[in-house]
């Protein structure tokens, strides 16, 4: 079975609402800004040893609980 073939397979699984979604998924591929991150080459510059360092730091307060939710940190900053 071909790539295309179990694709309409699927397809004719979907509810209307699953397949409206899939959809917008699929026409996401021509976003233009979608495309610019799917193309933008890979970053290769080197990590500095402070970048490193804060990498290592934010590591350590991840593992040691140390976090907020995103809704927590707009509030903090008066956003919400």
């Amino acid at each position: 079975m071909t790539a295309k073939e179990r694709l309409r397979e699927q397809l004719e699984a979907l509810s209307e609402e699953e397949a409206q979604e899939a959809l917008r998924l699929l026409e996401l591929r021509r976003d233009p800004v979608v495309v610019a991150f799917r193309d933008a080459p890979l970053d290769d510059e080197p990590v500095s040893p402070e970048e490193e360092e804060a990498l290592a730091e934010a590591d350590r307060d991840i593992a040691a609980g140390r976090t907020i939710s995103l809704e927590e940190l707009k509030r903090k900053l008066g956003d919400a």
